[in-house]
């Protein structure tokens, strides 16, 4: 069974703001960035257990090639998608997201 994914409006956000700044440095990196989150989407669709857990049952799998990190929860039905996270940031600011939504 494939679950639907679902993304909160803070993924979308963190989505939207790297595609569009990777835009700003070369034409065609932010449809690569896309891509590749799509990539690491399929990936966690296939195999949602697959991935470590880091908090209270959400999961965080690396996306290939750009410094990022999905952090998600499975459920019976669909993965929902809480944060697509640069690296570089400090990492308190996934998990008061991870937070906010127990």
């Amino acid at each position: 069974m494939t679950r639907q994914v679902i993304f909160t409006p803070e993924a979308e956000d963190d989505i939207i703001v790297s595609y569009r700044w990777y835009e700003t440095q070369e034409l065609g990196l932010g449809e690569e960035f896309l891509r590749c989150i799509e990539a690491s989407i399929e990936r966690i669709q296939r195999q949602p257990f697959l991935y470590q857990v880091v908090v209270d049952g959400f999961r965080c799998a690396l996306v290939r090639r750009f410094p990022y990190e999905i952090f998600y929860e499975p459920t019976d039905e669909n993965i929902i998608i809480h944060s697509v996270f640069h690296c570089s940031q400090n990492p308190e600011k996934w998990q008061k997201i991870l937070r906010r939504t127990n």
